[in-house]
């Protein structure tokens, strides 16, 4: 099939940028695998009109709104492999379906790597979070830990004090720098640099976190610092700049990356990551581009 738009993407930066398109005239196809990052969370915060909002919800009342949009075609596959050809991009899909497209929107996100902890699965989302901005606030006056190796996880535990008073960070077996001790102490934060041997709870809720030779710990909530990656291979594949954080580089005001045609959105620039942000980006990478067809058929400079 033919499409002026491949977006590789269907969560809020995808739609988005899909809703300016289809209001532009603009044929659009939106590729999605149905595993948004935050489909484990039961709520979506910081976003005006829609806070507290269930992250299916938002998505689900997004495409009922691109429907009454002719030009804009939704498939529930992954786009496997675009290659450039010419003035063009040629992709093809995990179920088989391949087609051209003028431009290519990757709105592909990221993939938390979450803490190989026994129990932390359904924990993750309900009490334990990657996101302070997210879910922090709804821990103001609660017991919650900080995870993460190292610095890396006293930097997340000092930070978390802005949000909570009572913090203790977990190193899960991992050495603390003196100086960087020195520091926790001055914040008031308690270490437990004990290897973990399991998060316990309740209906997703924690409540204990026990260590291999110690007594366990009562906490409300964790938060862990372990990073993120990307969920798809394509910019990479397709020689997309990337920056040391392993972000792909746009230009400022296009999104366009360093391949000329292709535009990114949402998380896969790893800025600041939040739905309000990747809705923005959306709809700035959807405006460039049309913009980009207007300035090919001589309608604008």
């Amino acid at each position: 099939m033919e499409t002026d738009v491949l977006i590789v993407g269907g969560g809020p930066a995808g739609l988005s940028a899909a809703l300016i398109l289809g209001r532009c005239h603009r044929k659009v196809l939106v590729c999605d695998d149905n595993k948004p990052r935050n489909r484990f969370s039961h709520a979506v915060h910081g976003l005006l009109g829609r806070e507290g909002s269930p992250p299916s919800a938002l998505l689900d009342v997004a495409r009922g709104e691109l429907a009454k949009y002719p030009g804009i075609k939704m498939c529930q596959t992954r786009v496997v492999d675009i290659v450039a050809a010419g003035d063009h991009f040629q992709f093809g899909c995990e179920d088989g379906l391949q087609g051209t497209a003028t431009k290519v929107l990757l709105a592909t996100g990221l993939v938390d790597e979450l803490p190989s902890l026994p129990g932390i699965e359904p924990l993750y989302g309900i009490s334990v979070h990657h996101c302070l901005y997210c879910d922090g606030f709804e821990y103001f006056g609660k017991p919650v830990a900080a995870y993460g190796k190292g610095d890396k996880g006293a930097a997340l535990a000092i930070m978390m004090k802005h949000w909570m008073s009572d913090v203790v960070l977990c190193s899960d077996g991992s050495e603390i720098n003196p100086e960087t001790a020195k520091n926790l102490a001055n914040h008031g934060i308690a270490l437990r640099s004990e290897r973990i041997t399991s998060l316990d709870g309740k209906d997703g809720h924690l409540q204990t976190i026990r260590f291999e030779k110690s007594p366990p710990l009562t906490r409300a909530a964790l938060f862990f610092a372990t990073g993120c990656r990307q969920a798809s291979d394509l910019s990479k594949r397709l020689g997309c700049a990337r920056d040391e954080k392993g972000g792909v580089v746009t230009d400022p005001l296009t999104e366009e990356t360093s391949v000329p045609g292709v535009y990114v959105a949402g998380d896969v620039s790893r800025d600041v990551l939040m739905v309000s942000i990747a809705i923005a980006e959306g709809a700035k990478a959807a405006v460039a581009i049309n913009k980009a067809f207007l300035r090919r058929d001589g309608l604008c400079e």
